[in-house]
């Protein structure tokens, strides 16, 4: 019976057998390694096991990596997707209500005749206070001529005005 093969003698003959065949040989017996070969090609395949997971463990992280990276941006664009719709939902409902208070108000026509209205009751306001105003002026003014007016009678009658004497004139002599 035939010893097992250890790892590294398997690897060697694929190796081998395979390196043979590109060439283009068709060997039949492969010659095993020694011992120290076998240890060397051993440590190196283990090796580049190591290095091969460590590259592959490494890949796999990124791609986890950007995978959750790229699920969280597309959350946050459907939430802010959500919350700008629901705030353009919510500027309709407001738009739609002021339309309907728009429509419930006065009619245009109403609205023109009420200023007219108003107007009318300012001006008429306005004139009132202006007559008040020129009334009691024109009553102060009437009242201060009147009084002077008085005074001069009564003194008038009190003391009469000394009217000049005619004079002749001179007869000639």
């Amino acid at each position: 019976m035939e010893p097992a093969l250890k790892p590294d003698e398997v690897y060697h003959w694929v190796e081998m057998r395979t390196k043979m065949r590109i060439m283009g040989f068709h060997a039949e017996a492969i010659k095993p390694l020694n011992e120290e070969a076998a240890a060397e090609l051993g440590a190196n395949l283990l090796g580049e096991a190591i290095i091969f997971a460590t590259a592959g463990s490494c890949l796999l992280l990124e791609f986890w990596r950007q995978k959750s990276s790229k699920r969280r941006k597309e959350v946050a664009r459907v939430a802010t997707v959500l919350s700008l719709r629901e705030d353009v939902d919510h500027l309709e409902d407001v738009l739609d209500e002021l339309q309907v208070q728009v429509q419930a108000a006065l009619p245009r026509n109403a609205l023109d005749e009420l200023r007219a209205e108003l107007r009318a009751e300012l001006r008429a306001e306005l004139r009132a206070e202006l007559r008040a105003e020129l009334q009691e002026e024109l009553q102060a003014e009437f009242q201060v001529e009147l009084q002077a007016f008085r005074t001069r009678i009564s003194e008038e009658r009190f003391e009469p005005e000394i009217e000049p004497e005619p004079q002749c004139p001179e007869a000639p002599e």
